[in-house]
């Protein structure tokens, strides 16, 4: 169970890393549209956990992979410009995928 604090926190990273990966859609993602649908924080605050809902992309994993990899550094370096008044600690970020997008889609082709 989440606090208020950690709460509002995650609507920020949410919000924060959203605007990040709209600007680096054709610079860092190579035109792939990339939306952060939910974020969830660590008790401690350290680690944040982000979803991401990603299209045009054929191998959903291996871009996130790359996001994880390549990525992390520099888009941990921008949400701290952005968050460094409000907290103290910049979570270390973590990427996944988010497949709520796909399991509606089944769950809609199942009941036709």
């Amino acid at each position: 169970m989440s606090s208020t604090r950690q709460s509002k926190i995650e609507r920020q990273l949410q919000r924060d890393l959203g605007e990040i990966f709209q600007q680096a859609t054709n610079s860092l993602l190579k035109g792939k549209m990339v939306t952060v649908t939910a974020v969830r924080v660590s008790p401690d605050l350290s680690v944040a956990r982000a979803y991401l809902s990603l299209f045009p992309v054929e191998n959903k994993q291996e871009f996130i992979n790359y996001i994880n990899k390549e990525l992390e550094g520099q888009i941990r370096f921008e949400l701290g410009k952005r968050v460094r008044h409000q907290l103290r600690i910049i979570p270390e970020l973590k990427f996944f995928i988010d497949d709520t997008l796909d399991y509606i889609e089944n769950l809609d082709n199942l009941l036709k």
